[in-house]
This record gives C-alpha cells, sequence and structure tokens, in this order.
C-alpha cells in the first residue's frame, strides 16, 4: 500500500463514524498522485483553481467527482460548469446568477454550498451572518432552477487557539440549524456542512462537518511552484 493510500484509508476509517465526507485536496499536485490515490479507491477531488482543474478533469478518469472549494471568479464560471459536481465557496447573487447562466446551457443542476464568514481574518471571503439570511430570503430563486444550494461551508481563523476554532465551528453549524428550522425555497436545502481542513478538522468533526477538505494530510506538503 502506498503513503497516499495508507493516508486515505485512515481519514475514511476516522470519519466513518461522523457520517462525514473525506474531500481529498488535490491543489498543485500531479496528475500521478491522483490517479495514486483514485486507484486506492478515491473518486472525489477538490481543486481550487479553476484552470488546473480543467485540466485535471481532461487528463484524468470521467467517474471523478470534481468539487471547486476556491474562491470563484463570476467569469470562471464557464470553465467548470460542463462537469464540475459541487461548488464550496458561493458568497453572492451574482455569483449563484452566473452559475444559473452557465448551467442552463449545459442543461445541468449545479450544487452550491453557500461560504459564511466565520474566521476574524479578513482575508477570507463569504457572507455576514445578515448577509446569508438576506440572500436566502430575497434571492429570486424561481429564476434559478439550475442552481441547487445544498448547504453551508466555512473556514475558520489560521489560529491555535483550539477555542476561538471550535466557537467559529459551532456558529456555522448553528447557522445551518437555524435555517434547517425555517421553510427554505425549493432549491435550498441544508444538508451538507463543509468545514475543517488538515489542522482543525477534528474540531470540525466534533462540531457537526459533513464534509473536511483534506490536502496536506494525504498528499504531503503542497507544491508553492504550481
Amino acid at each position: 500500500m502506498t503513503e497516499i493510500a495508507a493516508n486515505l484509508q485512515r481519514f475514511w476509517q476516522e470519519l466513518e463514524p461522523y457520517g462525514c465526507q473525506l474531500i481529498p485536496v488535490s491543489k498543485t499536485k500531479p496528475n500521478e498522485l491522483l490517479l495514486e490515490a483514485y486507484e486506492a479507491g478515491n473518486k472525489v477531488f477538490g481543486e481550487n483553481k479553476v484552470q488546473e482543474l480543467v485540466g485535471k478533469y481532461e487528463a484524468l478518469p470521467k467517474d471523478i467527482k470534481w468539487h471547486f472549494i476556491g474562491h470563484l471568479q463570476r467569469n470562471k464560471v464557464k470553465y467548470l460548469a460542463p462537469f464540475v459536481h459541487l461548488i464550496h465557496a458561493v458568497d453572492s447573487l451574482r455569483l449563484l446568477q452566473t452559475i444559473e447562466k452557465e448551467a442552463r446551457k449545459h442543461q445541468r443542476v449545479i450544487n452550491c454550498l453557500l461560504q459564511v464568514h466565520i474566521a476574524r481574518e479578513e482575508s477570507k471571503f463569504g457572507l455576514s451572518d445578515a448577509g446569508l439570511f438576506e440572500l436566502i430570503e430575497s434571492a429570486p430563486w424561481q429564476e434559478l432552477p439550475h442552481v441547487q444550494v445544498v448547504g453551508l461551508m466555512g473556514m475558520a481563523t489560521f489560529t491555535n487557539d483550539k477555542q476561538q476554532i471550535r466557537q467559529e465551528f459551532r456558529h456555522l453549524a448553528d447557522l445551518r440549524q437555524q435555517l434547517a428550522r425555517q421553510e427554505l425555497p425549493a432549491n435550498v436545502k441544508m444538508q451538507e456542512l463543509s468545514m475543517g481542513m488538515s489542522n482543525d478538522y477534528q474540531i470540525a468533526l466534533d462540531e457537526g462537518s459533513t464534509m473536511i477538505r483534506i490536502g496536506t494530510a494525504i498528499f504531503g506538503a503542497r507544491n508553492c511552484m504550481l
């Protein structure tokens, strides 16, 4: 068994009691390593650069489910629309409308998560709490039949303060629960909670994450040259 296969097996076993899905983050990694993971049974990958994701989609097996986890510019949506499985970081109505436009061209429904800004770092993207509720309540959902919102996504502050991370993840989980108790539009569901990465995933699991995004702990240190 290769090191990548062993890492995947460890995570799958660890996540099974939580009912949480592993999203291996393969950004900057060569196709050879992704194929190694694929041959070990992994059919899901997360990428944060559109051009890199499109290249990998074209070169790798077509039964892979590709998750786009980075900040998505509206002018790049058209490149992902034919195949992307889930867009993790939707943070505006304008982006939703662009996804609708491009999904319609391919007669697909594209699954999305709404990103909420839960960290204390201004550099991170996402809707405010008020912006999240406003978007769900005021968006013209009937005009977005090719978009399906399936939950929320958030990134905690990069800090060693575990209590702060826990509070941020708990806050996101509480937002999802609040929304799940409301009457939501037909194309909005609060099924998924994408939170947790290599350095904080255990806290995310404890707070109810349904998807964790793991790169370094599976593939090793990122290649920053790409």
